[in-house]
């Protein structure tokens, strides 16, 4: 009788563990790797996670699911993708951060049980261009603490000098009439993923605008169009 009590309390521990393994990965959201996390995939984290990229490929749902768990943690951690960047201070045509809904929907899908989906609703094989080659124009302008312009300038981008590692503070261009414009908003800087910022549209800026917010002791290159 006592062997026969132990066999049971031994299976009900076995099957209620089996039981929770499941519940753990059951489905429990409609967004699915094919339909949406795939195109998220390739568009924010493609540029490296691919298969000749500089980090690991996730442009599969069998190479992106060992990673989910991972995935969603350093998207609420905003470790990536690695923009560094407050999203909304400024525009810029470079830039890969997640929106809002976009890190919703992979949270959801993860916390959801990671559904793959329809194989018909995957995107078309994603293609990457090669990265174009960034040069620093030596006509670039490097700015430390509050600087005046002394001549006009059309602001096309602005790439980190020399920051503090883990550093955020907001760079504005006061205009003489009194307007601020943003810039952009550094947001904890990590050295390593160290870009520049490519603004969307060039910035007309006339002589006397104020740049603020670059602390002492950091700096930054405010860079007009490699036409000019």
């Amino acid at each position: 009788m006592k062997k026969s009590l132990t066999v049971a309390i031994v299976v009900v521990i076995v099957c209620g563990a089996a039981f929770e393994g499941r519940a753990h990965v059951r489905e429990t959201t409609t967004v699915t790797w094919s339909q949406t996390i795939s195109r998220i995939v390739i568009d924010r984290c493609g540029s490296c996670h691919r298969d000749d990229g500089s980090a690991f490929s996730l442009m599969t749902y069998d190479q992106a699911r060992p990673w989910a768990v991972a995935i969603r943690d350093v998207i609420m951690e905003r470790t990536m993708p690695p923009w560094g960047a407050v999203k909304g201070f400024g525009e810029f045509r470079n830039d890969q951060g997640l929106s809002p809904a976009q890190m919703n929907l992979l949270i959801s899908w993860v916390e959801g049980g990671v559904p793959e989906g329809n194989e018909a609703d995957l995107p078309d094989a994603a293609e990457f261009e090669a990265d174009a080659a960034l040069v620093l124009s030596p006509d670039a302008l490097s700015v430390s603490g509050t600087h005046v312009l002394d001549t006009a300038l059309t602001l096309d981008s602005i790439w980190p000098q020399e920051l503090p590692e883990g550093g955020s503070f907001q760079i504005v261009a006061e205009f003489p009439e009194g307007r601020i414009e943003p810039l952009l908003w550094i947001y904890e800087y990590n050295d390593p993923y160290r870009h520049p910022f490519l603004l969307k549209t060039p910035l007309e800026m006339p002589a006397g605008t104020v740049i603020r917010g670059v602390p002492q002791g950091a700096s930054v290159r405010l860079m007009p169009p490699a036409s000019e």
